[in-house]
């Protein structure tokens, strides 16, 4: 393996379900009892914003009570190690990826810990309840809301994604289901542009045959015995 390797790393809901965060799409398309349509869309905030509001504070609250596990803290350690370039990309909008150490980590999706202000655009850490209406403290405007990417709005930071698929010399997916679009489409990106591809799931994601290798098991015993095997052969 050359000195010099750019990886890529996309994480989803299965790296941090082995931590106890709920994963996004439940039993009956249910996200913690809630449908997705009546808590992730801008049609939902407009709707019932005390609702999306009060949802996103329970899930914040929520992260006191989980730790990141074993493929978090290999990430990090990978993180902390490797002397390529290293993007980690991930749909979770968890600190787990942050609490574990990585640094070289990008939130598609939005964070929990953030808040958006709708008015100016400006992102704000935030730790606490996020009530509708709540004023930004660069703008004065009432009108703060859960730094989530909501079904229907961009992902954050597509062209820096493309740009570092476009230069992976290896793309690893770890917990995603690849039904999600954009990121379901990173494999054939990275594919495109000459990258070897891996999958590391506890089932075959919906793209598996997009995939070089695929390898299944829980992401915690996976994540650390590929880590391991990058980092010895680096």
């Amino acid at each position: 393996m050359p000195d010099r390797r750019n990886i890529v790393i996309l994480t989803g809901a299965g790296i941090s379900a082995e931590s106890g965060v709920a994963t996004f799409r439940g039993p009956g398309g249910l996200w913690e009892g809630h449908r997705v349509e009546d808590v992730c869309t801008p049609q939902a905030l407009a709707r019932d914003s005390e609702l999306v509001h009060r949802f996103y504070d329970e899930r914040r609250a929520k992260l006191a009570s989980v730790e990141p596990n074993a493929a978090h803290r290999a990430l990090a350690a990978l993180d902390a190690k490797w002397p390529g370039e290293l993007l980690l990309v991930t749909q979770n909008v968890d600190d787990l990826h942050e609490r574990a150490g990585s640094a070289r980590l990008l939130h598609m999706h939005g964070e929990l810990k953030s808040a958006l202000c709708a008015a100016c655009g400006i992102r704000i850490g935030w730790e606490d309840a996020l009530p509708p209406e709540t004023e930004c403290s660069n703008c004065g405007t009432p009108a703060l809301r859960p730094d989530i990417v909501f079904f229907g709005e961009m992902p954050y930071q597509m062209e820096r994604i493309e740009h570092a698929l476009a230069q992976a010399h290896l793309f690893v997916s770890i917990g995603t289901s690849g039904a999600v679009y954009p990121a379901a489409g990173f494999v054939q990106t990275a594919r495109y542009h000459g990258a070897a591809t891996l999958e590391l799931n506890l089932d075959p994601s919906e793209g598996s045959l997009w995939f070089g290798e695929s390898r299944m098991g829980p992401a915690g015993v996976l994540v650390p015995a590929w880590v391991e095997e990058v980092l010895v052969g680096a």
